[in-house]
């Protein structure tokens, strides 16, 4: 049950980011995969603005949220990559590997640093995938970019509603073969998976509030 939630402020520099301490669970994604949607599904609410145009959004957003007796934490929706404009890769480098994850990593990459500084650190970080593209080539290079960032992640898997139920055994094997380990699926529309979510977001929240 949620007892409060609600935006707090949009970030475009750390100078901006909440100073409270509050544990923070970051969602990490391409610009198309739900992570608006997916914020308002799990607070029950529209606190997060959903636009049509992929990559629009380049700003660090803050959701601030209680649900039953824990203590509030911070949702924090990263800039998506995959949409937006990036530079031609530079000779020898990967099409769609640096310059695919590069124009949200600027601000992506400060956040985290922001919070090596801090020995409690954030919470946790959330890698949101679209079950439908399993092992897509930049959220794999996500995957591995999150992976060298200071905190605990885990992979999320949206939009299972889309799936069959056939489809969703094979999306599943791919997905936990991809990222070596457990992938949980959820729907912004159904409402599918969301207990597990939180019960996951709930963990990551326990462990850094056991951090000294």
């Amino acid at each position: 049950m949620i007892i409060s939630a609600e935006f707090v402020t949009s970030a475009a520099d750390v100078r901006d980011f909440p100073r409270d301490r509050l544990a923070e669970v970051a969602l990490v994604g391409r610009s198309n995969v739900g992570k608006s949607s997916l914020i308002n599904a799990l607070v029950r609410r529209k606190v997060a603005r959903t636009s049509g145009d992929p990559g629009k959004t380049r700003l660090v957003n803050f959701y601030r949220v209680r649900r039953g007796s824990d203590p509030a934490l911070y949702l924090v929706d990263l800039p998506g990559y995959g949409y937006a404009r990036a530079p031609r890769p530079r000779a020898g480098e990967r099409p769609g590997g640096g310059a695919r994850i590069g124009q949200f990593e600027g601000l992506a990459q400060a956040y985290f640093e922001r919070h090596g500084a801090n020995t409690a650190g954030p919470a946790g970080a959330l890698l949101l995938v679209d079950a439908r593209h399993p092992g897509l080539e930049s959220d794999l290079d996500a995957w591995t970019w999150l992976k060298s960032q200071p905190c605990a992640r885990s992979v999320v898997g949206t939009k299972v509603d889309k799936l069959t139920r056939a489809d969703r055994m094979r999306t599943t094997r791919e997905l936990e073969r991809s990222f070596d380990g457990p992938v949980t699926l959820v729907s912004a529309e159904t409402g599918e998976g969301l207990d597990e979510l939180w019960k996951l977001i709930a963990k990551l929240q326990s462990r850094r509030t056991a951090a000294p």
